[in-house]
């Protein structure tokens, strides 16, 4: 018990140190807050490249930066600010934020982040040392309460403020290679790395700068593959920037952190991706907790490139211990390794994983008896509801098999087969909660409408198996919902479970609780009305008063319909451990269940020998429910 708290406040420890070393953000160069009118906003950017001076002005329309303060970076675009809401107040705190050691530079206004200049390497000259050069008039609308760093310039309201800058050599206000590493964690430096692509090109290892005097377990590597010479066309420079401790890269992802390391690679105008061998980036980091999962991920900047978006597509995470993780990507961009913060594991996910396994298996070839067995008995009896025994038992069949293969080839055949194999299974859930529902509606049929003849078996096939595809059709035109997913066990996050299913994006989510939980909760709330509807139809019968049919009638209705699914929405329950072993259970064991009881009914219908109970006939539908739906 001492252990574990030890081991507990330990990794709570470690977190709280990378989280406040890695997501501090220094006070911006120049804040303000500008006011504005309540019509059409827009950010207007026009910098070029050069030291002379940066222009901050406002009005009541628009807000403007523009000037000559960066080495390699020149912008010029309007963006339009309605689409942010600004407009819906009077006022939008703002504050520009430049790193001249990195040429980059960000505009933060109403909440929103604006990267107008991105990182690059250790520029030969960098243009530092802003002074405010002069006030301009005071008006309604423009720029209050201008702050520079923690320091208030003026409460008035002003059209404008500029900044003089002058030349300044980076390598003087960056620390040395030789240096003490201690001076170099709270400077936001970078060192960059060229390699020239000859003919003979066979491969190539870069080794971070920075840290070349540092000892090997805390260095951070590159390795490039010998085809990326091929992929590289028209230019055979390869630039790789080593960054450390730089805040902009915190953005774009609420889940977790980005470690302090991140490398930006690159061929200069060229995009180069789907590389057949991967880059490979070796980080080095403080030891990560096992509770916490990591994962290799690189930087989206086609999507938007003023906005930072951390995607997990195109790399690999192998983690080579609780200090060492390496990617192997793909593509060219800015790469880093992503904490989650908040830890959410599965427990008992091996246990529950064998649980599966196993019931799905005996589910399979449950289903295939009982599939013989209403075949044959299909051949010798005309009753309405052998059609839906037959079309659960087929779609739970295809579910059951699936699912105990999902794992499976979600290793073997990756994200490409997984794409098709998730869709399958995905469609073999919503099928046979469908066919669940058809025997709910099917037994309030007979209950309710004994007089009126039940729909034509095509009539249920066309339900139970073309009506699932719809949804299936148009989430597989909607793209990027299924693939591979992962699921972390508690025990060790750093070795998740793969299986083919729905991914772990808001775009899969959604569409889980449309169409899964949606059909699931409609399901289960009318299969408990029917039990209903079913027990005060038939419990003053004398079969009721005997203790094994009142018992087998609950339960395999129970199984016919589906209700034993509605375990799924008591998860949140201090009984949750429980509630999931339980559903897990019943739930990979249905199809057995369900061979059970048909085969049960049989075995009861021959003891009865012609009785009511084992009569076949369905001339009084009422007289008949418990043998034919229970």
């Amino acid at each position: 018990m001492e252990l574990r708290l030890t081991n507990t406040l330990r990794a709570g420890f470690i977190l709280i140190i990378l989280h406040s070393t890695f997501s501090s953000e220094n006070d911006g160069d120049f804040c303000g807050t500008w006011r504005h009118g309540s019509g059409s906003l827009s950010l207007n950017i026009n910098l070029s490249t050069g030291c002379n001076q940066i222009l901050i002005s406002a009005n009541e329309s628009s807000l403007s930066i523009s000037g000559q303060i960066t080495a390699q970076c020149a912008r010029s675009e309007v963006i339009l600010l309605n689409q942010y809401g600004l407009n819906s107040r009077e006022e939008s705190r703002f504050c520009l934020y430049w790193e001249p050691l990195l040429d980059q530079m960000k505009l933060q206004v109403g909440g929103e982040n604006f990267i107008l200049c991105e990182p690059i390497g250790l520029p030969d000259s960098c243009c530092s040392d802003l002074s405010n050069d002069q006030n301009f008039p005071e008006a309604t609308y423009g720029i209050v309460n201008g702050m520079i760093k923690s320091d208030l310039v003026t409460d008035k309201t002003l059209t404008a403020y500029v900044f003089n800058g002058s030349h300044n050599s980076c390598k003087t206000l960056c620390p040395n290679t030789s240096q003490e590493d201690n001076m170099l964690k709270n400077t936001p430096c970078a060192r960059s790395a060229e390699v020239e692509m000859k003919e003979d090109f066979r491969g190539y290892n870069i080794t971070s700068p920075v840290m070349k005097d540092a000892p090997p377990e805390s260095v951070t590597s590159v390795h490039l593959p010998p085809t990326l010479k091929e992929a590289a066309k028209n230019n055979k420079k390869v630039v790789c920037t080593f960054f450390k401790n730089n805040s902009l890269f915190q953005e774009g992802h609420e889940e977790g952190i980005i470690l302090n390391d991140v490398v930006g690679i690159t061929v200069e105008n060229e995009v180069i991706r789907d590389l057949p061998e991967p880059i490979k980036i070796s980080f080095h980091h403080d030891v990560i907790p096992k509770t916490h999962s990591r994962k290799c991920v690189s930087w989206d900047t086609r999507k938007d490139p003023m906005k930072v978006n951390w995607l997990v597509d195109g790399c690999e995470t192998q983690g080579k211990g609780p200090k060492h993780t390496e990617c192997h990507c793909d593509h060219m961009t800015y790469f880093s390794v992503l904490v989650q913060l908040e830890a959410r594991p599965v427990r008992h996910l091996l246990a529950l994983t064998t649980i599966t396994s196993l019931g799905c298996a005996v589910s399979v070839i449950s289903c295939i008896a009982l599939i013989i067995f209403l075949f044959r008995r299909s051949r010798r009896s005309n009753e309405q509801s052998i059609p839906i025994h037959l079309g659960l038992a087929v779609s739970l069949t295809l579910l059951n098999l699936l699912f105990f293969f999902t794992g499976i080839l979600a290793n073997v055949g990756g994200q490409g087969v997984c794409v098709w194999v998730g869709a399958a299974l995905h469609y073999a859930l919503l099928s046979s909660f469908v066919w669940m529902g058809i025997e709910v509606f099917h037994t309030f049929w007979l209950v309710c409408m004994v007089f009126n003849p039940s729909p034509k078996p095509y009539i249920w096939n066309l339900v139970g198996y073309i009506l699932p595809a719809v949804p299936i059709i148009i989430l597989a035109a909607v793209g990027d919902v299924y693939g591979v997913r992962e699921v972390v066990p508690s025990d060790d996050v750093s070795n998740p479970y793969l299986m083919c299913w729905m991914k772990n994006n808001k775009k899969a989510w959604l569409a889980h609780y449309f169409t899964n939980m949606t059909v699931l909760a409609i399901l289960v709330i009318s299969g408990i009305v029917m039990l209903v509807l079913v027990y005060r139809e038939i419990h003053t019968r004398n079969e009721w008063k005997q203790n094994r049919v009142a018992f087998l009638s609950i339960w395999g209705l129970s199984c016919l319909f589906g209700t034993t699914w509605g375990l799924t929405f008591l998860d949140f329950t201090p009984l949750s451990d429980c509630i999931l072993f339980l559903s897990c259970i019943l739930n990979s064991f249905q199809g057995f269940l369900l061979m059970l009881r048909f085969y049960m009914l049989d075995w009861m219908r021959k003891q009865a020998g012609g009785s009511g109970l084992g009569s076949t006939s369905t001339g009084s539908t009422r007289h008949h429910m418990l043998q034919e739906k229970s």
